[in-house]
Formats: C-alpha cells, structure tokens, sequence
C-alpha cells in the first residue's frame, strides 16, 4: 500500500503525530532517526499496522510519499542548545529521495531561523530541487502533552508557517485532516519561535512558583493553599504548582550564544529550577535532623521516579540528581514506581521496592516526587514514618509539604 505520510523519527513526537494520521485513515510510513525514546504496546502496534502504518527501514522508501514530517529529538547539546545531529540525519536521509510537489514538514523543537538556514539548504543540496519552487517547506511546533487523555491532535490547534505562502497552505491542508484548527504564522521564524514562548512560558511560570514555594515555606504560609485560592481569580491568571524540579522534553531556551541575544527572564528560570532537587535534599536532611535522624544511614523511599505522572518517562527526570544527592549525604536509596522495572543512577542500580506498604512503614523517611494515579496518599500516610510531599497531593495534614 503506498503511504500518503512519510513521519521521520518516531520518538515521543513522531509516534503521536503517526497514531493521529492513523486514527484519520492516513496511510503512514513511519522512519526512525536513531535510538529514540518511543514505543508502541504489541496491541498499539497492531491496531496500527491494520489501520495503514508501515515501519520502513529503507530510505528510498521516503521517496514515495505526499507529505514528509520531520519530528527528530533535538536533545540539550554541548552549548546548552538543541543538538540538530538526528535532523540533520533525516534531512539528508530524506533529501536524497525527495521528488517535486513534497511538503517537508519540520516539528522538531529547534531555534528560530533553523528551518530556513539549515533545514533548508540540506533538502536543496541533498535533492537538487528548490524550496518553494519545487517543493515545499514549512515548520509547525509540536504541541504533545504526553499522558494527557484530554488533550488530543484534533482538538488541539497546530500552528504553521512556511517559506511561502504556497509552502503554508500546502502544510496547512495536511494538518486540516488531523486537527479542528488550523493556525497560520506569517512564516517560518514565527512558527518557530511560537514554539520558544510556549516552553519558556511553562519553565518561567514553574520557576515562579518554586520561588514562592521556598518563601512560603520560610514565612510559614502554605503556599498549596495560596494557589488554590488565587486560581479562582477569572483572569490574569493560571495556576502553576511546585515540584521536585523540571523534567521532560521540553528543553528552555533561552538564545544564549555569541550574538548575546539571550532571554535573562528564562536564564533565570532555568537557575531556579536546576535548584529544587538541592533543595528538596535539604528539606529531607531537615526533616530527619528534626526527628532525631540523621541522613547518615537513613533509609530513604523515593515514590515517582518519572517526569510526570503515570507516565513511564524518566527523560529529565530530577529523582536522578535527587537520588545523587542524598547517596552523597550517605542515605540509603531505594525507589517505587510502577511504572520502571528499574533503575539506575550513575550506571548503579537503585534498589526497587516490590511491596510498597512494607517499604515505607520500614523507610525513615518517605519522598514524593511523581503523584502516580495508583498511589493512595491517604493509605501511605498512615504507613509512613515521615513523608515529604513534594507535589501538594497528600491529605492536609498528612504529610510535609515542599
């Protein structure tokens, strides 16, 4: 069966963005990248594969389709920006296939000003044709929410914006079979930099609230309170809540680099948050110091080692410096999640808790770091010795909230 859709990367965009076409009877041909993160449950894959979804392993195979999306992990590279090894991998990949009439489509989080000056020449040099003549060219940031049932590709906007308006009306008829609506940018820098405010709004929004929730802590206020009222507040504001750090893919950007021509507000954001799992360490030492305990020998139960909830994710995760830390002060770790068979920090396997209830009547001291939907906080505060609540999810009262 020839494929309508070539989705190149089938990590936690591409796979997302191929169960949609799917799900809207898009025949699609899904081409992997590299190592990437991904997977499909064997009942996903099969009620994908009879829907019209086709792995292919030969990049000829690119060649055969109507619409190619990039959706390559962009990891943290070396200089603190988007690694663009795995683009540029699918970009030459794709290039040498590439045929008159495509629409090249790029979701892979990236700069503003990548599509054009390095997507861009790649596709031309690798195929011989011309963007916007011979094929088009267009980018649309990605807007998956990993775990969210609620939240979904037809019911969510995608923005476009292409290097011509050809180039977006072209994408934008390709997304108008997935999604309710279709936003147009003015072009490719717009597109992609609606990409840079939505991920820094979320990491400056975080860091805000961990801010307060230090000097709540400090002030004696309970913060979990001052939020739940305050989000009653019918405008100008949206209610963020503390944690344990920020994890997942969603990478802040803050365009530091030779031009100078960086974000400080998102800087700063990121050096708020890089501070939170210290902190949670330091609010555990306290606790234990409090109950006559020392972190010496404690025995400590990490609960939620991914980076959100019921989600098995450890992209990013903070339990992973959290748990380096508290080794450091000669606590002995061990973790529950029933979402990771198991784990490991440094290249050491961190002991795995099978029975939960035994494991936290027996830990010193009890940390939430993901509020898993299979925890009952209720029950696993009565068990516990102490608990330190790092996401507000515990009864009133029953635990020490961050």
């Amino acid at each position: 069966m020839p494929a309508d859709l070539a989705v190149i990367g089938l990590g936690h965009l591409g796979l997302p963005l191929a169960q949609a076409a799917v799900a809207a009877g898009i025949p699609t041909l899904g081409y992997r990248t590299g190592d990437e993160s991904g997977s499909l449950s064997p009942a996903e894959l099969r009620r994908m594969l009879s829907g019209g979804f086709r792995p292919a392993t030969n990049p000829a195979e690119l060649g055969r389709v109507r619409t190619a999306v990039i959706c390559a992990p962009t990891p943290r590279g070396a200089d603190g920006g988007p690694d663009l090894g795995q683009v540029q991998a699918a970009a030459r990949a794709l290039a040498g296939q590439l045929r008159p009439h495509t629409t090249v489509i790029l979701e892979s989080p990236v700069h503003p000003g990548t599509t054009e000056e390095f997507l861009l020449p790649l596709l031309e040099r690798g195929s011989g044709l011309r963007a916007g003549r011979d094929f088009h060219l267009a980018y649309s940031p990605s807007r998956v929410d990993p775990g969210n049932r609620d939240v979904t590709p037809a019911n969510t906007p995608k923005v476009i914006g292409g290097l011509t308006p050809a180039c977006t009306e072209s994408a934008a008829a390709f997304y108008g079979r997935l999604t309710d609506k279709v936003v147009r940018a003015r072009g490719l820098k717009e597109a992609e930099t609606v990409h840079l405010l939505e991920t820094n709004y979320r990491h400056v929004n975080i860091a805000l609230v961990n801010e307060m929730a230090v000097l709540c802590h400090d002030l004696g206020v309970d913060l979990w309170d001052v939020v739940r009222c305050a989000e009653t507040k019918p405008f100008g504001f949206q209610a963020f809540r503390p944690g344990p750090g920020v994890g997942g893919h969603g990478l802040p950007q803050d365009l530091s680099g030779p031009a100078g021509r960086g974000l400080r507000m998102v800087e700063l954001a990121q050096q708020v948050n890089s501070r939170m799992p210290g902190y949670v360490v330091q609010r555990a030492a306290t606790l234990l110091n409090e109950h006559g305990k020392s972190a010496r020998g404690a025995r400590v139960l990490l609960l939620g080692v991914t980076y959100k909830p019921d989600l098995a994710d450890l992209q990013g995760t903070p339990a992973e410096e959290i748990a380096v830390r508290l080794t450091g002060l000669g606590a002995c770790v061990s973790y529950h999640d029933p979402h990771i068979p198991a784990w490991s920090v440094l290249d050491r396997p961190v002991p795995r808790a099978d029975a939960l209830y035994e494991a936290v009547a027996d830990a010193d001291l009890t940390i939430l770091l993901q509020h898993h939907r299979t925890y009952d906080l209720q029950g696993l505060s009565v068990k516990a010795q102490l608990l330190l609540d790092t996401r507000g999810a515990a009864p009133t009262g029953a635990a020490h909230r961050l």
